[in-house]
């Protein structure tokens, strides 16, 4: 019967559909000899129909009159080989995908055809088999409208009794194929966006709403494993780590984004039971404790995962009454948590202490214990003629159960590591943007923007609450004013009553302006840090810059309150870092510092002016690069120097530039230095001839106070040289030239050789030995073009060049040690210059005079006196 159907006919005609429906009417049993037939039958007949719906609707009315998707049916009952139910469902869902009339997706769905095969019980054991229902059902879930999905639901009394689709779909939503879950999680956004009333009731209703619940619990053991995975990281550093922990991550805000997904579809109901699943089942019993302990409920999860995850829900969903709740939960300690939901997941509460993930914090940075809680001492400044820096950092007992988790997050920014600074910034910067948070909350954590405070401040005086001076320039503006106290009030309510967690903070009284004040002193206590990356700090200046005025006009009272806060506190630090710049200018590198000053100038005024911060929180997560100044001893590499001096200047750019944001100016695009000089006339470098291109290799130049040596770059080929060190403006250079010899005054440049780092040095056993270290003409960072072999060997201690130069005498050699130092005190000198206007800016805290001055003589043993 089967070999007919290889006779010669067109194809993709009518008649071959015919013929191929009344082959497959006659096949009463599929079994290993036949299948091959049913399976091209069924491949052809999807290919027909797909090409009539274009060109003929005969094809589709011969397909309903014969009846032919009750053939399939029969088909799949009398087949006994998995292939046949394979080339099924591939069939139906090549027709339903790509069938365009109306009409016929209508038919395809009518009669429980489709919903009998969706409910059929496959052999899901075969993995390719579930491969193809699932797209199967995606492919119906592609067609779904408000019309459609009336064809595949059952309804009793109006209300939806079963929906196959649907209920056999989440079957599989947490299979452990991924490709599954996502095709399941696009069917159900498929019909979360039809918006059909009766289904949005049946989806939300028990016992279908449990989806919800596991969803959110298999997104907790996804969490729980991403901090195993960071944890091991940390504690066996791999080169595959960081691939591991994206991959791990992008895992995680797919979820995430399947969330806000779900949620945009408009359906009340889902956003609440995403939300107190989220609530009961992660962020309260879990990530908020964890944020203070080392261990809840017998799993470990660091605060570091917590706080990446609670950006990341912030961020990604957008739920109002989630984001609200849980800025309202920051000001519950962490056991208001514990025993509640020890109970509510285990069945008992755990009688164990609490241990402290903070007992791990650095000891070794500014802030005491206090015993109580965080201290504010703004209200003494104004009286106080002098400010100690200690007496201004946020001070706290980062092991007290009794502190609130907002002033846990405080507490890493005050005495935690770099990693914890970045995560608790990159949550109070994330709550700040928040838009689906009320401008109260904001207001009541202390992170309200200056902007937004000022216009609501104004609204307020507008509608007569209170007078306008009072309310718009008064130091702290009382909770029931403003209204922070009503909403955050209902949100501790609606904590206790819903998720029976007690707070006692109404008990405390404490009020925004205090708040505030406790986030403003934390970020200055951040900057008074030693210890703390620059580009932490220059995350915690983009916070600052949040919450200071952007004009002169908006300062009052309490902003210059603030102004010298910010300056006896930083005073020290400010005074370390223009030390520091100070030494980088008789250092390594002076021939780059200010072009390095001047670009890290440009990229940190963009990074606080920005909108949103640079960082995405998932870099708390990735393992730390070394520097080069921890794997190589200091001062035996220029790289280690280099690196130092980067992280000097961006620390000391980032407190000038806030500094300048904290008096209103506006800060200009380019740092205020001098010019470059021009060339003195009796310089050696005029003398030799040389133009502003320096000395390329090949170029002539006039041998003035060159001295004669010796080097031998390969053993055993030592060559004649003459020395030459010439300075240039801020640049510098080592130069060995071949005389010419027709005329001896003259030589060509063979070899030149950074001048700035040279560290000449005259061999004690043999004197007429010059030693000199050749370093990089540029930092391997800064270049494009070395980026990638810098990171490549970054992981080894890059190593300087050495050369060592032997002259006729002692007196040459001498002679010639003489001229280096002479020419790099010039490069200093020129250095230190240019930068004369940001190391003399002590003028009575005024920015508004930063024009350049003549330049004052500026000894390099003189110690910095310039505070901010």
């Amino acid at each position: 019967m089967w070999f007919s159907f290889w006779r010669s006919r067109d194809r993709l005609s009518l008649d071959e559909l015919r013929y191929l429906t009344d082959q497959l009417q006659k096949v009463q049993i599929v079994n290993e000899f036949n299948k091959d037939f049913v399976i091209e039958a069924l491949r052809s007949i999807a290919e027909l129909l797909t090409y009539g719906d274009q060109h003929n609707p005969a094809y589709f009315e011969f397909f309903m009159e014969k009846q032919v998707m009750g053939e399939f049916v029969r088909i799949l009952k009398v087949s006994r080989t998995h292939a046949v139910s394979l080339q099924l469902l591939q069939t139906l869902s090549i027709m339903i995908q790509n069938l365009k009339s109306e009409h016929a997706i209508y038919y395809l769905f009518s009669n429980e055809h489709i919903n009998y095969l969706i409910s059929y019980s496959f052999d899901f054991r075969n993995e390719e088999l579930l491969s193809y229902y699932i797209s199967f059902l995606r492919a119906i879930s592609g067609k779904l409208n408000k019309n459609t999905i009336s064809l595949l639901v059952k309804t009793q009394n109006d209300e939806v009794v079963s929906f196959p689709l649907y209920s056999e779909a989440i079957r599989f939503a947490f299979h452990e194929e991924s490709m599954v879950r996502i095709a399941v999680r696009t069917l159900t956004l498929n019909v979360y966006h039809v918006g059909d009333d009766n289904v949005n009731r049946y989806i939300t209703s028990s016992p279908h709403a449990e989806y919800f619940s596991n969803l959110v619990s298999f997104f907790r053991k996804q969490c729980i494993e991403l901090n195993k995975l960071v944890s091991s990281t940390l504690k066996n550093p791999d080169p595959n780590s960081t691939s591991t922990i994206l991959a791990a991550v992008d895992e995680i805000e797919d979820n995430l984004y399947y969330f806000s997904d779900a949620i945009s579809a408009g359906i009340p109901d889902i956003g609440r039971l995403l939300t107190d699943n989220c609530l009961q089942l992660l962020i309260l019993p879990l990530l908020l404790p964890s944020l203070r302990m080392d261990n809840v409920n017998g799993i470990e999860i660091g605060a570091v995962t917590s706080l990446y995850l609670l950006c990341c829900i912030l961020r990604i969903v957008k739920i109002k009454d989630l984001a609200n709740t849980i800025a309202a939960a920051l000001f519950c300690p962490p056991e208001a948590y514990i025993p509640h939901f020890e109970a509510k997941l285990n069945g008992f509460t755990s009688g164990h202490g609490f241990t402290h993930e903070s007992q791990l914090l650095d000891n070794n940075t500014a802030g005491e214990v206090d015993g109580e809680c965080l201290r504010v001492t703004v209200s003494d400044m104004a009286t106080s003629s002098h400010v100690h820096p200690q007496d201004l950092v946020t001070q706290n007992d980062c092991n007290g159960s009794h502190l609130a988790l907002r002033e846990a997050l405080l507490c890493y920014i005050t005495t935690g590591d770099d990693v914890q600074v970045l995560g608790s910034l990159s949550v109070l910067a994330t709550l700040l943007q928040t838009k689906e948070l009320d401008e109260s909350m904001l207001d009541a954590l202390g992170i309200l923007p200056q902007r937004k405070q000022h216009k609501k401040l104004l609204l307020q005086a507008l509608v007569g609450e209170g007078s306008d001076e009072e309310q718009l320039f008064s130091r702290g503006s009382s909770t029931v004013k403003d209204g922070t106290s009503t909403e955050l009030d209902g949100y501790l309510q609606r904590l206790k009553e819903q998720y029976g967690v007690l707070c006692s903070f109404l008990e405390r009284g404490t009020s925004p302006h205090v708040n505030r004040c406790q986030v403003l002193d934390a970020l200055v206590s951040l900057f008074c840090r030693s210890n703390i990356s620059a580009e932490t700090l220059w995350d915690g200046g983009w916070l600052l810059r949040q919450l200071l005025p952007y004009s002169e006009a908006e300062f009052n009272s309490h902003h210059h309150e603030l102004l010298k806060m910010f300056t006896a506190c930083a005073q020290g630090s400010y005074k370390n870092c223009t030390s520091a710049l100070l030494q980088e200018v008789r250092g390594v590198w002076p021939d780059l510092l200010i072009t390095v000053l001047c670009d890290e100038w440009k990229k940190c005024k963009r990074v606080i002016e920005a909108s949103s911060p640079r960082k995405d929180p998932k870099c708390i997560l990735l393992p730390v690069q070394k520097s080069f100044s921890e794997d190589v001893i200091s001062g035996e590499s220029s790289f280690t120097a280099g690196d130092r001096m980067c992280e000097s200047v961006k620390v000391f750019v980032l407190l000038l530039q806030l500094q300048m944001f904290s008096l209103g100016r506006v800060l200009p695009d380019h740092p205020p230095i001098f010019p470059p000089s021009n060339i003195p006339e009796n310089s050696r470098a005029r003398a030799a001839g040389l133009d502003i291109s320096g000395p390329k290799p090949g170029t002539e130049l006039r041998l003035v106070d060159a001295v004669p040596c010796r080097i031998a770059f390969d053993r055993g080929k030592e060559r004649h040289f003459s020395l030459l060190a010439i300075s240039m403006g801020t640049s510098g250079w080592i130069v060995l030239a071949e005389e010419l010899p027709v005329n001896r005054q003259f030589g060509v440049v063979r070899v030149a050789a950074p001048l700035a780092g040279s560290n000449p040095r005259i061999d004690e056993k043999h004197s007429r030995w010059l030693h000199l270290r050749i370093r990089p003409s540029a930092l391997p960072f800064m270049d494009p073009s070395k980026s990638g072999v810098y990171n490549k060997v970054k992981s080894k201690a890059l190593v300087d060049g050495r050369w060592t130069l032997a002259f006729r005498d002692e007196e040459s050699c001498k002679s010639a040690f003489s001229m280096i130092l002479e020419e790099m005190n010039l490069q200093f000198n020129e250095v230190e210059r240019r930068l004369r206007p940001l190391l003399d800016l002590e003028r009575d805290s005024d920015f508004s005079n930063l024009s350049p001055r003549p330049p004052k003589a500026l000894s390099s043993n003189t110690a910095a006196s310039n505070s901010l």
